[in-house]
């Protein structure tokens, strides 16, 4: 259950990152008040998996499910870039969190 409740987690810093870029510099109240929720929510679900999960591999898993979807999300929102070097990271940090849920195992 706690690796569900970190996904979770890191599906609401993917929701404060995207939300930080609406905010506009924090003058748009709406914005930033989802913003600030989606922080709120996704630091209580990151506690809540590391009761049972070690601090390390959690955090890691966090920052990463928050990176990869924060990337996808810039490409579908914001047209960013889908260049192969920048795909290729992302694959490698998937990689490495897979790894990392493996050796918790």
């Amino acid at each position: 259950m706690s690796w569900i409740i970190l996904f979770f987690a890191g599906l609401f810093e993917v929701g404060w990152a995207v939300g930080l870029k609406y905010t506009d510099g924090f003058t748009r109240p709406l914005p930033t008040a989802l913003t600030v929720a989606a922080m709120a929510v996704s630091l209580g679900l990151l506690g809540l998996a590391m009761k049972e999960l070690p601090l390390g591999t959690a955090y890691a898993i966090w920052t990463g499910v928050g990176a990869i979807g924060t990337v996808i999300a810039g490409i579908i929102l914001f047209g960013e870039s889908m260049a192969f070097m920048r795909l290729l990271s992302v694959g490698l940090i998937v990689a490495g969190l897979i790894g990392l849920k493996v050796s918790a195992s």
